[in-house]
């Protein structure tokens, strides 16, 4: 019998990469083999993102160039799926009609039976429908063999109706998972080799809310920190306004928990907070900060900035460079505002002339770029606790490890260290990385 390749491209956020896992998965059940050759694949999905239009656009710019495939072999299938395709349903299909398929975020489940209709009887399939329980949520994805770390998805969807994002739209509302789900999901992958675990969720903070089960966020971290195996803990993204006392003790009281946290702030005036509907002020974020910081004074923070929002002053804009002074974030996503259809910022007056928008932006990235590495040169000298993932991409001498902060570490160390916690002197504080000398016990 002839082999069957499947090959997937991904764009967005690491939920988005979680869910091609979780394809990957579901096909290999029917006989799909992941291919990294798109020339040689039987089934070729994209799995493509609508939070920006630059992702967007990049999504379609490579639907374009994989199509090409299907030209010279017509029994090629191409799917369409993710974020975009939620957002887009049958107007893919207008795009490019040579799609065979288009399926929604609540629909990957579906995706063997769509794929054997399109084989079966060469036709169109659309499944972009929301359901009241996502089944693809909890589909276990073995990682790679090798694999240190892994993802796991504890929840979806999103109620805060944020005025610039298009989530709440494409993902819908909050759905979480039981939590003795989540711990026999970690479980499984510590048995695959997995020591670090990513926990997933549009705004984790609010996990476990509206549920029948009694698990908040905190609690979730704590069942997870007692299984044996995982070393340590992160999780992504983090609503401000939803981050509790409860979740900053544990950072205090779970060493498991890495030191970092994700927190978007998008801008730093309240008049533009307010009209981006994020539920927080300035004042409340920075206390926030302060707080995270005074039970752990490593605390790496890193964030979200959106410039040129409708209506930003030139004055909104400094607030925001003076927010930046007073917090020096470790690094942050930085974007110029992006309309999406459907959201309420799409209707506001005084939108933002695309040349300022791109000043802002580059004014921004340059002063994150002095404060990180600020960040990272006042790492020299220290002694920072690394989880050896493996061979460096600079030099095949290196090893390449990170820190609790989420920060690259490269330094020298033979491969019977890959899968190790080491200890490492930090020599050098680089931009993107760091350099170490690892400490000989």
């Amino acid at each position: 019998m002839k082999n069957k390749y499947l090959y997937i491209e991904t764009f967005g956020c690491q939920m988005n990469v979680h869910d091609s896992e979780q394809m990957a998965v579901l096909l290999s059940g029917v006989g799909y083999q992941l291919t990294d050759h798109a020339q040689k694949a039987d089934l070729i999905l994209i799995n493509g993102c609508s939070i920006r239009d630059k992702a967007e656009q990049k999504a379609f710019s490579e639907l374009g160039r994989l199509l090409k495939f299907k030209d010279k072999n017509p029994r090629l299938i191409v799917g369409f799926g993710g974020c975009l395709a939620q957002h887009l349903g049958e107007k893919v299909y207008g795009r490019d009609k040579r799609v065979d398929f288009v399926f929604g975020t609540h629909n990957i489940h579906q995706l063997p039976r769509m794929v054997d209709a399109v084989l079966k009887e060469r036709r169109r399939v659309t499944q972009v429908a929301f359901s009241d329980k996502i089944e693809s949520l909890g589909i276990f994805a073995p990682p790679p063999p090798g694999s240190l770390g892994a993802f796991v998805s504890i929840m979806q969807g999103c109620n805060n109706y944020c005025a610039y994002c298009v989530v709440p739209y494409l993902r819908g509302p909050e759905m979480s998972r039981a939590p003795e789900d989540i711990c026999n999901e970690v479980e499984k992958l510590t048995r695959c080799g997995v020591q670090e675990v990513t926990l997933l969720g549009q705004n984790v903070n609010s996990y476990g809310q509206n549920t029948a089960f009694d698990c908040d966020f905190p609690k979730l971290i704590r069942l997870i920190a007692r299984i044996d195996g995982i070393r340590r803990i992160r999780f992504t993204t983090s609503h401000p306004k939803d981050l509790s006392d409860g979740l900053v003790e544990c950072f205090q009281s779970e060493k498991k928990l890495c030191g970092h946290i994700h927190l978007p702030v998008q801008s730093g005036s309240n008049r533009i907070l307010k009209r981006m509907n994020r539920g927080y002020t300035l004042e409340q974020y920075l206390a926030k900060v302060k707080r995270l910081r005074s039970v752990r004074p490593t605390m790496a923070i890193t964030s979200d900035i959106i410039v040129g929002f409708p209506g930003e002053t030139q004055k909104d804009f400094e607030e925001t460079i003076d927010m930046m002074e007073k917090i020096r974030f470790d690094s942050i996503f930085s974007f110029k505002y992006s309309e999406r259809k459907g959201t309420a910022a799409r209707q506001l007056p005084d939108k933002v002339p695309e040349a300022e928008k791109r000043k802002r932006l580059i004014r921004l990235q340059n002063l994150q770029n002095l404060h990180t590495q600020e960040k990272n040169t006042a790492l020299e000298g220290s002694i920072q606790q690394v989880l050896v993932e493996g061979r460096s991409k600079n030099s095949d001498l290196d090893l390449m490890g990170r820190t609790e902060g989420w920060k690259i570490v490269n330094f020298r160390g033979g491969s019977d260290l890959i899968g190790t916690l080491v200890d490492v002197e930090i020599t050098r504080g680089f931009l993107h990385s760091l350099r170490g000398k690892m400490i000989e016990s």
